[in-house]
Order: C-alpha cells, then sequence, then structure tokens
C-alpha cells in the first residue's frame, strides 16, 4: 500500500514543517486566499480588537521577520 505524503511530511522536524507551511501558505494568490478563507464574526471581532489596540500601541507590534524567525528556530 502507497504511504501517505501527509503521513511523511508529518515526520519532519519542526522547523521543516513550519517552513513547509510558510512556503504552502505564500504560495496562495491574494485570490485564492479571499476566496477560500472566509472569516468568522467572531474572527472578525478579534482582528478588529487587535487593530483597535495596535492603533492605540503601534510600537506594541512584532515585526513578521522576528515571527519568522522564531518560528523557525
Amino acid at each position: 500500500m502507497p504511504s501517505n505524503p501527509l503521513t511523511e511530511l508529518l515526520k519532519l522536524p519542526a522547523g521543516d514543517r513550519a517552513d513547509l507551511a510558510m512556503s504552502l501558505w505564500e504560495s496562495l494568490s491574494d485570490s485564492e486566499r479571499e476566496g477560500q478563507l472566509e472569516l468568522s464574526e467572531a474572527e472578525r471581532a478579534e482582528l478588529d480588537r487587535r487593530w483597535a489596540e495596535h492603533l492605540e500601541n503601534p510600537g506594541s507590534g512584532i515585526p513578521w521577520a522576528v515571527v519568522r524567525s522564531k518560528l523557525r528556530s
């Protein structure tokens, strides 16, 4: 019986799986993301809350490069 590619990918080290996940996400076009990934009302409310928090204190954010680096380590 042929092996399942997902089963094999899940055996990769955590850093490699994170890299793969980011690569897959980045491979999606904006229209693919918008068309397939709809937010719930709760998710929209949370994003609005976080945006308002950011506007109140813009310095509290963490640059994507830092977040990405932490995910990969």
